[in-house]
C-alpha cells in the first residue's frame, strides 16, 4: 500500500542539485590507497553559536544536557551545563524566555525537521539555577583598577559580570531605581518573571567589588570629568531610552506616544488601566507586541470623571485604585505594520500571541498623516497601502483610510539620550565604536548596546563580554589582541582534557614527524572553532531520523480572557522534556559519541580511545597502519567532525 504524504517524514536531501548518480563506497575503498589521506578529527563552530550575538557555547551546554559531555564527579549535570552556559551569558532564565533566537533560525536541524528549541532549554537552565540558587565560581584576586559603567542594563551588567572574572571591580551608574535596563523597564512582567530578572543581577553583584550608584545620572548629577578622574576606564552602556515619535504630520498631538514611554509607565506601575477603548500601535517588532499584548491586558474604564486623557495615565497624573480597575473590561487595540505578517520582525509566535488575545492586526500599510480635532487631539490615524521603492516605504496613492484612535503609540524605533554628555554624540543620537568597542578618539572611553546601534538584549550582552576583554588589554597596557574570525565561546578540548587530568605531556622539544604516537599532542586533532562555521552540508544528515521538538506549553489568555491576565504564558521544560529536546541537538562539527567511522571503517583503522583516556571530542582515534585512506569514516560521520586531511 502506498504511504500518504502525510505519514512521509522527509528528513534530508540525499543529493545535491546537479547529483544524478550515488557514489559507490565500494569503488572509493580500491581507490582508496591513491589518496594518501587519513582521518583528521575537525572542530568546527556550529551555525547555532555563530548566530548566537552573546557567543554562547550551546553546541556544549546541550551536550551537557544531553549526558554526552560528562561533568566533574562532584557537581551536577544541572549546575555544570549552567556555568558552560554563563561563561558567556549571565541571564540564562531571562534570555531563556526573550531572545528572538537566531540560534534557532540558524540551527542545521532546520534541513532535517524543525530547529532544535534552543532558548527552551536555556529557560530550563536558568530556572534550574534560580531553583537550586547556584553561584559563579569565586572571583579571582583584585588587579587594583576600577571600571565605571554608564547604565545597569544587559549590557552594562555583563560588563561588569566579565570584568570582575578577569579581576578588574567596578561601578555602575544607573538612573533608574533598579537595575536591569530595559529587562526591568521595557518587557512586561509575565514575559520576565522579577524575581527570575533580579536573581540574575543579584548573583552578579554577589561576585563582589561590583558597586551601585542607582539613580545617578553621567552627564547631569555626575560629571563627565569627575568619573574619568576617579576611574582607569568608562564603559558606555546607557542604551536607547527615548522612542521615535511617528514621522508624519499631526504626530506631536499630546495622545500620540511612544512605546518606551508607555511600557515604563507600565513596568514601573504608574498605569493599571486605560480609559480609552481605541488604541493604535504603529509598528511590527518586538516591542509593539509587548506594547499591544499589555493594552488588551489593561483593558478600559468607564467611570465618569476620571480624566478626559489616556496620556494623562501613561504619564502618571491619574491615581488607580482597585475598585477602578475592577470596572474595565477589553480595550479595542490595532497594530500597524509595513510588512505582510509573515514579514514582521517580531517573533512568529509572539505575532501568533498577539492575535489570539484579540490584537487587529493591519499589515503592509503605513501611517500617512494623524487626524486631528480641533483641540489638536488625535481622533485618528490615517494609513494606506503600502508599497517598496528599495528599503523605502512610499504609500500607494488612493488607498488611504483612517482608523479610529484615541491613543497613538509609535513603536518604531528606538534612539538614544546623550544629554550632558554632547561631546560624545556622533551627531545622530548615538556613539561611535571601532572593532573593539572602543570610542574613536577617547582613550580609555568603551562602548557597548543600543546606543552603537539598537538591537536585541542578548546583542549587548555579547558586547559586554569583548569589551571586558578590550578592558582588560587596555588595564594591563596591552595592544588588543586580533578578534577571532568566529567571535564565540568555543569549546577547549585542552581545557576539558585537563579538568579530568588527561592533558597531553611536556613537549620534549625533539623534532617528531607525526604525533599519534607522541604523549606530548592529541592525536590528529585540529581547532578550526574561531575560523570556520560547519554547513550542514558536510553533515551526513541520513543518519537523523524525524525527531518532533518538545515544546514549552503555554497557557495564553483568549480574546475574552486577556482582560486583567498578568501570569506568565510560557510553561518551562520538565528535567526529562529538556533533556530529550538536547538530544535533537545534531552536534555540528564535533563528535557525539555515535560509532558510525568504527563500525563502519573497513580496515578496523578507526577505534575507540580507551575510556580513561576518553573525553568529549576525544572519543575515537586512528591507526595509520591499517588505515588506506578510503573515506568511509568520513562520509558516515553525522557531525562533519572527520576530514580526510592527513597525509601528503
Amino acid at each position: 500500500m502506498a504511504t500518504s504524504s502525510d505519514d512521509m517524514k522527509l528528513t534530508f536531501r540525499r543529493f545535491r542539485d546537479g547529483d544524478h548518480e550515488r557514489r559507490s563506497w565500494k569503488e572509493a575503498i580500491f581507490e582508496g590507497d591513491h589518496s594518501h589521506k587519513c582521518p583528521v578529527y575537525v572542530h568546527r563552530t556550529p551555525p547555532c553559536q555563530g548566530s548566537c550575538p552573546a557567543g554562547e557555547d550551546i553546541r556544549g551546554w546541550l551536550q551537557i544536557v544531553r549526558g554526552i559531555e560528562k561533568p566533574p564527579a562532584e557537581m551536577s549535570m544541572q549546575e555544570y551545563a549552567f556555568r558552560r552556559l554563563t561563561s558567556a551569558n549571565p541571564f540564562p532564565s531571562v534570555m531563556g524566555r526573550v531572545c528572538p533566537a537566531p540560534c534557532e533560525s540558524g540551527c542545521n536541524r532546520n534541513e532535517v525537521d524543525d530547529f532544535v528549541g534552543i532558548n527552551s532549554v536555556e529557560q530550563f537552565i536558568g530556572d534550574t539555577a534560580y531553583e537550586q540558587n547556584f553561584k559563579y565560581e569565586e572571583a579571582p584576586a583584585l588587579s587594583g583598577k576600577r571600571v565605571a559603567i554608564i547604565g545597569g542594563g544587559p549590557g552594562g551588567m555583563s560588563a561588569a559580570y566579565h570584568l570582575r572574572r578577569r579581576g578588574h571591580a567596578s561601578t555602575i551608574f544607573d538612573d533608574h531605581e533598579e537595575l536591569g535596563g530595559m529587562m526591568m523597564y521595557g518587557i512586561p512582567e509575565y514575559r520576565v518573571p522579577r524575581d527570575r530578572l533580579r536573581h540574575e543581577v543579584k548573583r552578579i553583584l554577589d561576585l563582589g567589588d561590583i558597586d551601585v550608584r542607582l539613580k545617578t545620572r553621567v552627564g547631569t548629577d555626575v560629571s563627565l570629568e569627575d568619573v574619568e578622574k576617579e576611574f582607569d576606564a568608562v564603559v558606555w552602556a546607557v542604551g536607547c531610552q527615548t522612542g521615535r515619535k511617528l514621522p508624519v504630520p499631526g504626530a506631536e498631538a499630546p495622545n500620540c506616544i511612544t512605546g518606551v514611554e508607555f511600557l515604563q509607565a507600565f513596568n514601573t506601575g504608574r498605569i493599571k488601566v486605560l480609559n480609552t477603548d481605541k488604541i493604535v500601535c504603529v509598528g511590527g517588532g518586538d516591542t509593539s507586541i509587548d506594547v499591544v499584548s499589555v493594552a488588551r491586558r489593561l483593558g478600559k474604564i468607564e467611570a465618569e470623571n476620571i480624566t478626559d486623557h489616556p496620556e494623562d495615565m501613561v504619564h502618571g497624573y491619574v491615581g488607580h485604585d482597585s475598585a477602578m480597575t475592577a470596572m474595565r473590561s477589553g480595550a479595542d487595540v490595532t497594530l500597524t505594520s509595513l510588512f505582510p505578517k509573515e514579514k514582521m520582525t517580531a517573533a512568529e509566535h509572539e505575532v501568533r500571541d498577539a492575535l489570539h488575545e484579540g490584537v487587529t492586526i493591519l499589515d503592509g500599510v503605513m501611517p500617512v498623516e494623524v487626524v486631528l480635532n480641533d483641540k489638536g487631539r488625535a481622533t485618528g490615524l490615517k494609513m494606506a497601502k503600502c508599497e517598496f521603492d528599495g528599503n523605502t516605504p512610499k504609500p500607494v496613492e488612493g488607498t488611504e483610510f483612517v482608523v479610529e484612535a484615541n491613543l497613538i503609540i509609535s513603536a518604531i524605533g528606538q534612539g538614544g539620550d546623550l544629554t550632558g554628555l554632547e561631546t560624545l554624540d556622533n551627531g545622530r543620537g548615538f556613539i561611535d565604536t571601532d572593532k573593539f568597542y572602543q570610542v574613536p578618539g577617547k582613550e580609555g572611553h568603551f562602548v557597548i548596546g543600543d546606543i552603537i546601534r539598537p538591537h536585541l538584549l542578548t546583542t549587548a550582552i555579547g558586547h559586554g563580554a569583548i569589551a571586558a576583554d578590550s578592558i582588560d588589554h587596555y588595564l594591563r597596557r596591552e595592544q588588543p589582541i586580533k578578534r577571532p574570525r568566529v567571535d564565540v565561546h568555543h569549546f577547549n578540548l585542552l581545557g576539558k582534557l585537563q579538568e579530568f587530568g588527561l592533558e597531553p605531556q611536556p613537549y620534549s622539544g625533539e623534532q617528531i614527524r607525526g604525533t599519534s604516537e607522541g604523549e606530548f599532542a592529541v592525536h590528529n586533532y585540529e581547532d578550526r572553532s574561531a575560523q570556520e562555521i560547519i554547513s550542514h552540508q558536510k553533515l551526513f544528515k541520513g543518519h537523523f531520523p524525524f525527531v518532533p521538538r518538545h515544546l514549552r506549553q503555554e497557557h495564553g489568555p483568549g480574546a475574552e480572557e486577556v482582560v486583567g491576565h498578568f501570569e506568565e504564558r510560557m510553561q518551562g521544560l520538565s528535567e526529562p522534556e529538556a533533556v530529550e529536546e538536547a538530544k535533537r541537538c545534531m552536534s555540528c562539527g564535533m563528535c557525539f559519541e555515535c560509532d558510525n567511522c568504527v563500525i563502519y571503517c573497513p580496515q578496523t583503522a578507526v577505534y575507540r580511545v580507551p575510556k580513561k583516556q576518553s573525553a568529549t571530542g576525544r572519543y575515537v582515534a586512528t591507526d595509520y597502519d591499517k588505515c588506506i585512506g578510503c573515506h568511509i569514516c568520513a562520509e558516515v560521520c553525522p557531525t562533519g567532525y572527520i576530514d580526510m586531511a592527513m597525509g601528503e
